[in-house]
């Protein structure tokens, strides 16, 4: 069982989600604080594609540095070090860009937040429209290479 294919499809889905923010967010932006405010949701909506991007990543390379453990502690540590590599890129963005005159702090902050909520109903979509099995190390009929169908209760 992977988890790849539903984080693809979850990038995919982020990043259209931050084109749209950042159009969306750039127009409002412009309208209530002009071009400060178009920065301020293009940078917002970049930097909440990065962090997503991160996440997806972290857990890709987890997984394959794991072979598939999801209990390992390896496999939480390489998540938690890649939340520490977020934390830092935020405080980073957050100092250089806090009391930046080209930016406009509430613009930024609205469009992460839009963002964020945003990717997390993304996820939740994403994992609940997945076709991931339930159960796993589970042998089908057809896998087996036994050729004769199951038979059913009420046959004899």
């Amino acid at each position: 069982m992977t988890v790849v294919p539903m984080l693809k499809r979850t990038l995919v889905l982020d990043a259209l989600l931050a084109v749209a923010i950042a159009v969306v967010g750039g127009g409002i932006g412009l309208w209530v604080a002009g071009t400060p405010g178009v920065l301020g949701a293009v940078i917002g909506a970049a930097l909440t594609f990065v962090f997503m991007g991160l996440t997806a990543l972290t857990v890709i390379l987890a997984a394959r540095t794991t072979k598939g453990d999801l209990l390992s502690p390896l496999f939480f540590g390489i998540v938690l070090g890649g939340w520490m590599v977020k934390l830092a890129i935020f405080l980073v963005v957050a100092i250089v860009f806090g009391r930046s005159p080209a930016i406009d702090p509430l613009v930024l902050f609205f469009t992460v937040v839009a963002s964020v909520v945003g990717s997390l109903a993304i996820d939740v979509y994403a994992f609940m429209t997945s076709r991931m099995g339930y159960v796993s190390d589970v042998k089908l009929p057809h896998e087996t290479g036994d050729s004769t169908p199951p038979k059913s209760s009420g046959e004899s």
